[in-house]
């Protein structure tokens, strides 16, 4: 056996661990960016389901967490305490005066039927959740609808199409002079 043999006997074995090294440095390389592509298709996937019919429009995650804009009362026949919250956008355009609102503007009213409290008489407390309605503003998205996209859920469910349809004509012709909002923000 000649000194060049115990080389070629021990090729395989570095070939193989030199390819096993390969291989484990792709899978950690690539795992982590596979697992983020599916992540983030995985909520899109459920998103188009939980969509409003028309604008595609969602109920937004973290809108629980939001500052309040304002709240209201909706007397007979749908007798409901609603507060109106948005994303910072909303709120920095509000207290800013801004109109027409900037793009990235969302607006959140939700409704729960009025009930007595049980503690005190002449108090009105939330009782069942009613609605969740969503107004986002993309001036290009929705350009037809005066850059607002809709969206009324139940249940964290939208409505049906007819019910979504009634969304602009109503703001159209009530709030065109505060870029289709109701909603003022409190004092």
């Amino acid at each position: 056996m000649t000194p060049a043999e115990p080389e070629k006997n021990k090729s395989p074995y570095a070939t193989m661990i030199v390819l096993a090294v390969v291989l484990l440095v792709m899978l950690l390389t690539c795992v982590p960016y596979l697992v983020t592509i599916a992540s983030a298709e995985g909520p899109a996937a459920r998103g188009t389901a939980d969509a409003s019919p028309i604008f595609g429009v969602t109920i937004p995650p973290d809108y629980k967490q939001w500052e309040l804009i304002a709240p209201a009362e909706e007397a007979a026949p749908l007798d409901e305490l609603r507060a109106v919250v948005g994303n910072r956008i909303a709120i920095d355009a509000y207290q800013a005066g801004k109109l027409p609102f900037p793009d990235g503007t969302i607006l959140v009213k939700r409704a729960w039927k009025r009930k007595q409290s049980p503690e005190f008489a002449s108090a009105t407390i939330p009782g069942a959740a009613t609605t969740v309605q969503v107004m986002v503003k993309d001036s290009k998205k929705y350009a037809a609808t005066g850059g607002w996209g809709f969206g009324r859920f139940i249940n964290g469910k939208p409505v049906d199409e007819a019910q979504h349809r009634t969304c602009w004509g109503c703001h159209e012709a009530r709030a065109s002079s505060r870029d289709y909002v109701f909603t003022r923000l409190a004092p």
